[in-house]
């Protein structure tokens, strides 16, 4: 194990909008004005998935696919929120717990202003930390790229963690 104090791990995901879905960002369910969602396996809250593999990353413990595998009928319409907590339990078990989370949502609509104090207080409250501790800032994709056609949306997270005393 690392003798470092602190790490960080760094997040992305993104996942296509469609019809007949929610729309999940943070734990916050957002209405799209075309009535889109995100479509994944889970319930696709690319925000909150960004977050888990920035924390899994910098507790060393590889990615989300490896903890929560697409592929296994166990996660399908999973709440994102519950695999967050599950993912800080393991990274106290290696030692680490978050301390700050800064994260980005990339997409072109709705916008987030109205949303961000709901989907930090639920981010901060699955990674036990204060809600000043988890920043939220949104993008769009200047109508370049599969973000700015409105085909799907992304998110970016980087996580500090701090090792366990006890560790």
């Amino acid at each position: 194990m690392s003798a470092a104090a602190t790490r960080t791990g760094i997040g992305w995901d993104s996942h296509r909008l469609a019809p007949d879905r929610a729309l999940i960002l943070g734990g916050v369910e957002l209405v799209h004005p075309d009535g889109l969602g995100l479509d994944g396996h889970s319930d696709a809250d690319v925000l909150t998935h960004a977050v888990i593999d920035a924390l899994l990353g910098a507790a060393g413990l590889g990615d989300i696919g490896q903890h929560f595998p697409d592929t296994d009928p166990t996660f399908a319409g999973a709440d994102s929120l519950a695999l967050l907590r599950e993912s800080v339990t393991r990274a106290a078990a290696a030692g680490w717990r978050p301390d700050f989370a800064d994260t980005t949502v990339v997409m072109e609509r709705p916008k987030l202003k109205d949303h961000r104090a709901a989907m930090r207080a639920h981010l901060a409250a699955a990674l036990g930390v204060a809600e000043a501790d988890v920043n939220i800032k949104a993008s769009t994709g200047e109508r370049i790229g599969f973000v700015g056609r409105e085909e799907g949306v992304a998110a970016l997270a980087t996580v500090t963690v701090v090792r366990l005393s006890a560790h």
